[in-house]
């Protein structure tokens, strides 16, 4: 079965003041690599546009009201000091929803294998009530929870390897047993959480890294740590917090990664999808804001998702 890759170009409508690294070229850096003739049997998709009550799904019906109230008709609006909504940012959000729910109705369906997300804003910080760290919506939440109520799934995986740690996630997943989060990022840096001890109701597991860590510890972290627990775990689905901006020329951490190491632990996860979840993989965009380092990851965590 084939690879997806959802997207739309109304994610570069999101805009953000000048200098913010959360920018509109993140989107083109991501077309440009999928653009490559490796990628050419990608089956491309036009995200659809959800209705905001599919939010509901990680976040309160008040909540999501409180956005679209905030939501700006001209110029932006800052929801804290670093997250900004402007005046395409509702369609944007909707879209990455529509993206996560159809791109994870394919593929429950059986009609692909697996599929990449390439959405903004980001997910992984968003909190219950909180938008934060460039997030609004919980998208990776969204797509677990969608695939349990309307397909059944008894038990789904979220694995998270952005630099950041995704508060926003491990928040929403904390006390519910049929959900798992594991992430690897760098600590101490932005949000502040993710320590080890952090393990939920024993769904949890986190595996911080330093600064100026590369490909050896962070092969650990998996190795060790992560897949392990992911095995146990025995997922049903397996959705993946797709974060680049570990590699080692963004400006936003101090990890050093390589495309090669994103290929790499792509590879070990969908080896846990195919023993636990007849291969069933939902990847969404989270961080990374160097644009060649953006580009390459991307590329390589993609052709490890098409087999190659």
């Amino acid at each position: 079965m084939s690879t997806l890759y959802v997207s739309h170009e109304a994610f570069a409508g999101h805009l953000v003041p000048q200098g913010h690294p959360e920018r509109p070229e993140r989107m083109r850096a991501v077309e440009q690599a999928l653009e490559a003739e490796p990628f050419q049997s990608l089956v491309r998709i036009t995200a659809p546009l959800a209705e905001a009550s599919v939010a509901a799904l990680a976040h309160p019906e008040h909540f999501v009201a409180e956005l679209d109230e905030m939501r700006p008709r001209e110029g932006m609006v800052m929801v804290d000091g670093d997250t900004v909504m402007s005046g395409g940012t509702w369609e944007a959000l909707l879209r990455s929803l529509g993206a996560v729910v159809h791109a994870t109705d394919e593929i429950m369906a059986g009609r692909a294998r697996n599929a990449f997300c390439g959405v903004r804003p980001p997910g992984h910080h968003a909190e219950a009530v909180r938008a934060m760290g460039f997030c609004f919506f919980n998208n990776a939440v969204v797509a677990a929870r969608h695939a349990q109520r309307k397909y059944g799934a008894e038990r789904v995986a979220i694995v998270d390897f952005d630099v950041h740690h995704g508060n926003g996630t491990q928040a929403l997943v904390w006390d519910d047993p049929s959900l798992f989060y594991a992430s690897t990022h760098q600590m101490p840096l932005f949000p502040g959480t993710g320590a080890r001890s952090e393990t939920g109701c024993g769904n949890v597991v986190n595996a911080p890294m330093r600064a100026g860590d590369g490909e050896a510890r962070f092969r650990e972290a998996f190795e060790d740590a992560i897949i392990p627990a992911l095995r146990t775990f025995s997922p049903d689905l397996l959705v993946i917090s797709a974060g680049f901006d570990a590699h080692a020329r963004d400006p936003l951490g101090s990890l050093t990664l390589q495309a090669s190491d994103f290929h790499w632990m792509t590879r070990m996860l969908l080896d846990v999808a195919n023993e636990t979840a007849d291969d069933r993989v939902v990847s969404v965009l989270e961080g990374g804001y160097d644009l060649r380092g953006l580009g390459d990851s991307t590329a390589a965590h993609v052709r490890a998702l098409m087999g190659g």
